[in-house]
């Protein structure tokens, strides 16, 4: 009987171990990529589950990045390429699309909070205003 209670609390154990290390990889890949201003996608929004995307967006370029298992996906546009931005806002969630000048392929972005969104939005404005403003007058 004490062996197979042994074997029992060995696979128990073996399980918990995993389940902690899935965790672990699941909280570390999921916090913000770089310092700044960084928006994390809902973990509720579809493709946002395990790794959530994030969208950094800087003086000079607006940069996406997702996790994944092994590695990332990272995308970034110029600001000075940066065309548009939408946003679709839903129920509780908005997408950002942010085209380019070029026509290339935008950043899709999902999931985010509307007051994510709309301060993406108005980085995204103040830094192109900041960019072209004339060097005298910065």
């Amino acid at each position: 009987m004490s062996s197979e209670w042994n074997w029992i609390w060995t696979a128990v154990s073996a399980v918990a171990v995993i389940a902690v290390v899935f965790g672990l990889i699941v909280w570390l890949k999921g916090r913000p990529f770089a310092a700044g201003d960084v928006f994390r996608a809902s973990r509720l929004s579809s493709g946002n589950h395990l790794f959530p995307t994030q969208v950094q967006i800087s003086s000079t370029s607006v940069v996406q990045y997702t996790p994944r298992w092994i590695g990332r996906a990272e995308e970034s546009i110029h600001m000075a390429h940066v065309a548009s931005v939408k946003i679709d806002t839903r129920l509780l969630l908005s997408d950002v699309l942010i085209e380019t000048t070029g026509g290339q392929s935008p950043i899709r972005c999902h999931g985010h909070s509307k007051r994510d969104a709309v301060r993406m939005k108005a980085l995204i404005e103040q830094y192109q205003t900041d960019y072209y403003r004339p060097a005298g007058t910065r």
